[in-house]
């Protein structure tokens, strides 16, 4: 069965934690994040999906998501079943997979600004579409520790 095509518009759920996670989101264009809530009520950003990318929560689709998942633009997306059978979408799973490695090994050893340095270099374009909250989440710091890091950067240019 082919994927179904649909749009969303920014700041649309296309999934809350706790529903059943059955969908897998292939990015047409437009730009996704998946992310969760701690019991503080702080938002930690977990993936970023730019165009050519797949979002989707990794967990069996009968267990309950972690993981909302919304629109940070307006988007059009490709809709398939929990279930990867398309060569085409390998190399959307390649992509996630090696940068959730990476990111799992930098925010374990790396430092602010190297993990910065990597967030640039995997999504160049992202910088400009979404709020520096939001990347300081992703990099797990303060929106204040991005600034210095930034700040830092530019001084050495």
């Amino acid at each position: 069965m082919p994927p179904k095509i649909i749009t969303v518009k920014k700041g649309e759920i296309l999934q809350n934690i706790g529903e059943l996670n059955t969908k897998v989101y292939v990015v047409k264009s437009g730009l996704l994040r998946s992310y969760t809530i701690d019991a503080k009520g702080k938002e930690h950003i977990y993936l970023f999906a730019p165009e050519k990318w797949i979002m989707a929560d990794n967990i069996p689709a009968d267990v309950p998501a972690k993981l909302i998942i919304d629109a940070l633009e307006d988007a059009t997306l490709a809709v398939v079943e929990k279930k990867f059978d398309s060569a085409k979408d390998t190399m959307g799973l390649i992509n996630r997979i090696s940068v959730l490695q990476k990111r799992v090994i930098m925010l374990m050893s790396a430092t602010a600004i190297e993990r910065y340095i990597d967030f640039i270099e995997t999504y160049p374009d992202i910088v400009k579409r979404v709020p520096q909250r939001m990347i300081a989440s992703y990099l797990g710091i303060t929106p204040e520790a991005l600034s210095r890091v930034r700040h830092q950067l530019a001084e050495k240019k």
